[in-house]
């Protein structure tokens, strides 16, 4: 990866990358903060079962609807290319069929959610959090439904390069949960304490309202008039849902592979003891929250990479990619030695039990050297995205968490005995092994579009 860093295209382009991601990464970083605010919550009104029963339940949730999240990712790319190619009814097009398969997103994964929970005995956890558990996950996955929603409404803002609209409305979702996580969960003003549920109740409750507020945002600003036109209504879109679904599945699986591995690592961990699982679910927390503002950058990588697509000009194909990644390894190395020195502070907000915090800190050590791998293999997995390169990516994705991440981790933390850290190790050598395929796959799909005649060779501003 030869990048002059000094010449006036990569400055541009880098502007215009940050531009892209800064609002992006701050809607990723409160996304996920929910999460993290509900945990921190929990696990101080609640102790450390209460934080496990959360954490379960919300990553066996997670890792469901990960395949729709990842899906309906496909959908910005695709509108970037058809601004760029100035193809307004497209754009309509898209957004409408984006709506439609998130709502079959929804109704299908949700199907799925539901039957985890009836069987929830599976997951092998102990009789306290077995109790618990299935209550709790029930109401996530119902809110997952709108997330889905949420996150089809806003492939519009985003692949219109307007992302400070999402962004807004997440910090202001933040805000909302984190009161009524207090209110509920301790049944202040009047409403009834509903303990553990509370927060589960609270996060269904913020979501449906950011799905209100980003339609009502996109049908009243003059920014987006032009391509939500009712003109356009009657246009079929049957053959573009049946297309997000065709890139939209792959590029799912990617982000479920992955998300599946740590989740299947949580239950292992629940396996080995109620302390090794509330120690994973404070390090695995704070890892989430680098790695979904690395995966801002991914989408953002993903915009720009599909308007170059777009545009059929490989130098700013490449040269996207090029930036994404420089500035993800940036920003990654940052967050590792914020971690390193930060340890024990961060896992504070979550608890003060001495056995949970000593198994924590070991973790946070692995979470903080593995940044790296996690940041440009989410980017790698982005910018793929921009030029719907999703198939041979989805393979990749689930040989380096199937193949080496979970069998090495278990092999590590149950035959070797090495219990957490011996998990951790394995799926550090899963992220390596995928940031590195990865990588070397855009640069592969690069110098093929280099032959190919679609494509021109000049450098044009976007």
């Amino acid at each position: 990866m030869k990048v002059n860093l000094l010449s006036a295209s990569f400055k541009e382009e880098t502007s215009k990358t940050l531009s892209l991601a800064i609002p992006i990464i701050v809607a990723q970083l409160g996304s996920i903060l929910m999460g993290v605010t509900d945990n921190i919550m929990v696990g101080h009104y609640l102790g450390k079962i209460g934080l496990g029963v959360a954490g379960i339940a919300n990553s066996i949730a997670f890792v469901i609807s990960s395949i729709g999240i990842g899906g309906l990712a496909v959908v910005a790319p695709l509108i970037s290319k058809a601004k760029a190619e100035r193809n307004i009814p497209e754009v309509n097009r898209l957004f409408r069929a984006g709506w439609w398969a998130a709502v079959w997103f929804g109704l299908i994964l949700g199907a799925i959610g539901f039957i985890c929970v009836y069987f929830f005995d599976i997951f092998q956890q102990s009789a306290e959090i077995n109790a618990k558990s299935p209550t709790f996950m029930g109401i996530i996955i119902v809110s997952s439904f709108f997330t889905f929603l949420f996150i089809a409404s806003k492939q519009l803002s985003d692949g219109l390069s307007r992302t400070y609209v999402a962004m807004i409305i997440t910090i202001l979702g933040l805000v909302f949960n984190f009161v009524f996580n207090a209110i509920l969960i301790n049944g202040y003003l009047g409403f009834p304490a509903m303990g553990l549920n509370g927060a589960a109740v609270s996060t269904l409750f913020t979501r449906i309202l950011m799905v209100i507020a980003m339609l009502a945002y996109l049908y009243k600003a003059k920014a987006f008039r032009k391509y939500l036109n009712r003109k356009y209504n009657p246009l079929p879109v049957s053959d573009l849902v049946k297309y997000i679904f065709k890139i939209g599945v792959p590029s799912g699986l990617q982000f479920f592979f992955e998300i599946a591995a740590f989740s299947l690592a949580v239950i292992m961990m629940g396996w080995l003891g109620e302390n090794q699982l509330a120690a994973h679910q404070i390090a695995i927390n704070v890892a989430s929250v680098t790695y979904m503002m690395a995966a801002g950058l991914g989408v953002a990588g993903g915009i720009r990479v599909g308007e170059g697509r777009g545009l059929k000009n490989i130098q700013k194909i490449k040269m996207s990619g090029n930036v994404a990644l420089l500035l993800v390894i940036a920003f990654m190395t940052l967050m590792m030695f914020l971690m390193i020195g930060l340890d024990r502070f961060l896992i504070g907000l979550y608890i003060s039990d001495p056995e949970v915090v000593k198994i924590a800190v070991r973790l946070m050590l692995i979470a903080a050297v593995f940044q790296l791998s996690d940041g440009i293999q989410v980017v790698a997995l982005g910018i793929l995205r921009g030029i719907a390169d999703v198939n041979i990516p989805t393979w990749i994705t689930m040989f380096a968490y199937w193949v080496v991440a979970l069998p090495l981790g278990y092999f590590l933390g149950f035959t070797l005995k090495q219990d957490a850290i011996g998990i951790w190790i394995g799926l550090f050598a899963g992220l390596t092994m995928s940031a590195i395929l990865l990588t070397s796959r855009f640069y592969y799909m690069v110098g093929k579009m280099k032959k190919s005649e679609q494509y021109s060779l000049e450098t044009a501003g976007a």
